[in-house]
């Protein structure tokens, strides 16, 4: 009966410390880039990484999960062209501190490899998501831009968020808080 007794607390014991060891282990890695990327990113752009949730601030990376849960804030799969090819929206960010420098790129996978481009450049850490097609209205007396395809949004919590649509022949960019 003694026997039994240890061997059910030992047993007890080793799930519980188990149990112990996985709540303690860090979140897996949300910031991935599309298999192939990363080279043609780190190539083109070295001492860059993708944005994630630890660049963010307390409030900031808040307001990110509340919207978007635990998805990555720098990477995100989008139909920009219409075309239906592997497209990403990236936010590279290098430097830190009040020295830290942000990049929205769009790559697009194509049968030679990656084609990307540079949207924009700014300060801190911003963070990226896809919306719908549809009408976005800027602010002030800008156009408004309709958009065919998915859009990118390219947003510094607090301060600006700039939408990116393609027209078939350029991007086009309105601002949607300043």
């Amino acid at each position: 009966m003694c026997l039994r007794s240890i061997k059910t607390c030992a047993a007890n014991f080793f799930l519980f410390a188990c149990i112990q060891v996985v709540g303690a282990a860090p979140p897996p890695e949300r910031c991935e880039y599309p298999p192939g990327l990363r080279d043609e990113i780190s190539k083109k752009y070295p001492g860059t990484h993708l944005v994630s949730l630890v660049d963010l601030g307390e409030y900031n990376r808040k307001l990110y999960q509340r919207d978007h849960g635990t998805r990555c804030p720098g990477v995100v799969r989008v139909n920009f062209y219409g075309d239906g090819k592997p497209t990403w929206a990236l936010v590279l960010i290098s430097g830190e501190g009040l020295k830290q420098k942000a990049q929205l790129i769009v790559a697009r996978q194509l049968a030679k490899g990656w084609e990307s481009r540079s949207l924009e450049t700014t300060d801190g850490a911003p963070v990226v998501w896809r919306e719908g097609p549809g009408k976005y209205d800027g602010m002030n007396v800008e156009k408004p831009i309709q958009a065919k395809n998915p859009a990118i949004v390219f947003c510094g919590y607090g301060s600006w968020a700039i939408v990116y649509a393609w027209t078939g022949k350029e991007v086009e960019k309105v601002w949607l808080s300043d």
